[in-house]
């Protein structure tokens, strides 16, 4: 199965819209039992969560997983620092690409692959305003003519 593809749990959708996504990359979660039955409960926000590189390892940060509901006395911190499983390679090229100025690490996506939940972390620079406006004025100009073709084909 190629990466970003699983059962989609939850998605960043504000990234798309705050950066530019440079390059994608598949990572493991360090989880504790609880953590993951919250996952499958789909109980996930990704907003304001990023990727740390620090001493050769990738931790995921402020990613807010809420409590299980059944699992009162061995529930987890919600914004408890995850431990990301990766190539050291992977993790070394991330660290080089992260001390670039406006270079952000963010997670896109939480899904379950193989049983396995797994994070897309994208390598993002951030968008200035005036991109920001642009795209928003393509998307209209994209749906103003879909609209007009699909008023010409009736």
């Amino acid at each position: 199965m190629p990466k970003g593809e699983g059962n989609l749990i939850a998605q960043n959708r504000k990234a798309r819209h705050d950066y530019i996504v440079m390059e994608t990359i598949e990572a493991g979660m360090v989880l504790k039992g609880t953590e993951i039955k919250a996952i499958r409960n789909r109980r996930v926000n990704l907003k304001d969560g990023y990727v740390r590189i620090r001493d050769g390892e990738a931790f995921l940060v402020n990613v807010h997983i809420s409590p299980y509901e059944q699992g009162n006395l061995f529930n987890h911190d919600p914004l408890r620092t995850r431990k990301l499983l990766m190539h050291k390679k992977q993790i070394a090229k991330l660290g080089v690409e992260a001390k670039n100025t406006g270079i952000a690490l963010i997670p896109l996506k939480i899904y379950i692959k193989d049983g396995f939940a797994k994070v897309l972390i994208g390598v993002a620079k951030g968008k200035k305003q005036y991109d920001k406006r642009q795209d928003l004025k393509k998307k209209d100009m994209n749906r103003e003519i879909d609209r007009t073709l699909k008023d010409r084909q009736r």
